[in-house]
């Protein structure tokens, strides 16, 4: 099976990561959303990345008209009947995607792959939602998505191993390094991450070191590209905790309980860089 044609369900940060991404790959897009507000506003934070490309020289006014081109925005689900691989990219609500794959099952053809791009959910519950759960899996890209350049490919139990192959050729032509995980919680990354960033909030929690040593300790240290606190008020502290949960509703295992100060942080609605403040303040 040859993919050309790509939908992406969802246009927030994410979703429209993946459609920029797929676009400038050379893939025909169709990107949704919920309301035409939302739409035009994901559909215009990929023109402005575009634009800063321009700006910067990396790629020229020509490539991006033309991946701009490649874009098709819509509100209607029946718009991807024709395209031969769905990616879901919406907020992470088991119930809401299982009624996203329910309905893309009976609007696309029997071939179609359905992806989702969730970091923890269950995959084989959303894929049973469908007819097809042998042509269902999880493509776990990674914000921002045009730029970071793992793509975990998440196969279920019920996945044929020709979905798998598919996806991992898919992978490779939008310029991804492609690793298989099962179906368990938190998959690879954020099974290992998680953990390294709760045990980060509590060295602070408990007084051990400053936000900006617990950094500079491990960006300097360990020689990562930033310390885990920048890392988290990036990723959104709102997100770390609900992976986190999420993980831990599963497992029962400890190094995934949230400490307070997290949570305390995302009551106060201090969730990083996207609200101005977490560890850090960013107004």
């Amino acid at each position: 099976m040859e993919i050309k044609k790509v939908g992406v369900v969802g246009c927030g940060a994410m979703g429209a990561g993946i459609v920029q991404l797929c676009a400038q790959s050379g893939y025909q897009v169709v990107a949704s959303e919920i309301n035409d507000e939302l739409l035009n506003k994901g559909l215009a934070s990929i023109e402005k990345v575009l634009a800063r490309s321009v700006e910067k020289g990396r790629i020229s006014q020509q490539d991006k008209d033309a991946t701009f081109g490649r874009i098709k925005g819509t509100t209607n689900t029946r718009d991807f009947s024709d395209c031969d691989l769905v990616i879901e990219a919406a907020i992470e609500n088991l119930d809401l995607k299982k009624k996203i794959f329910a309905e893309l099952d009976g609007i696309c053809s029997k071939d179609t792959i359905l992806a989702t791009n969730t970091s923890c959910l269950s995959i084989v519950d959303i894929a049973m939602a469908t007819r097809r759960p042998d042509r269902v899996l999880g493509l776990h890209f990674f914000n921002p998505a045009p730029i970071m350049k793992l793509l975990e490919i998440v196969k279920t139990i019920t996945t044929s191993d020709e979905t798998v192959e598919v996806c991992r050729e898919f992978g490779k032509s939008v310029g991804k390094t492609t690793v298989i995980a099962q179906d368990k919680p938190g998959f690879i990354v954020n099974r290992l991450w998680i953990p390294y960033m709760l045990h980060a909030v509590r060295l602070l929690e408990d007084g051990v070191a400053s936000r900006e040593d617990i950094d500079n300790a491990v960006s300097l240290g360990l020689n990562y590209p930033m310390g885990p606190l920048t890392l988290a008020d990036m990723a959104g502290l709102d997100i770390l905790l609900f992976v986190a949960n999420a993980i831990y509703e599963r497992l029962k295992d400890p190094r995934y309980i949230p400490p307070t100060l997290l949570e305390k942080m995302v009551t106060a609605g201090w969730l990083g860089r996207k609200t101005g403040k977490g560890f850090y303040d960013y107004k």
